[in-house]
């Protein structure tokens, strides 16, 4: 039987069902769901701040100096792409060494 949760469908098989071949057809992703998971970079080029592939690098107390040096890599133009970003790496750096426990640093 079927249960709606929310945005949530929870569907509730019995072993019966487990028995006989499926008959699921996969549906294609919508981009404008906002609960689809997408990746990194958004299908209109902006950049997904909530992709879990940042590892949560853009919230937190460096989170604005994350997302600035991103940002400026990604849209960088340089010949050596991110050349014109350092002051914003500096600057991310500089916060995330005021907060070791969060931000470990490499030997």
């Amino acid at each position: 039987f079927l249960k709606m949760l929310g945005k949530d469908r929870i569907i509730f098989v019995t072993k019966e069902d487990h028995e006989t071949p499926s008959s699921a057809e996969l549906v294609a992703d919508d981009p404008n769901d906002p609960y689809e998971d997408q990746g990194l970079i958004l299908p209109n080029g902006d950049i997904n701040w909530n992709c879990p592939c940042l590892g949560g690098m853009a919230s937190g107390p460096c989170g604005e100096q994350f997302k600035s040096a991103f940002s400026c890599f990604h849209y960088s133009t340089e010949e050596i792409k991110g050349s014109d970003c350092v002051d914003q790496f500096r600057a991310m750096q500089e916060c995330m060494q005021k907060y070791p426990d969060l931000y470990p640093q490499e030997d």
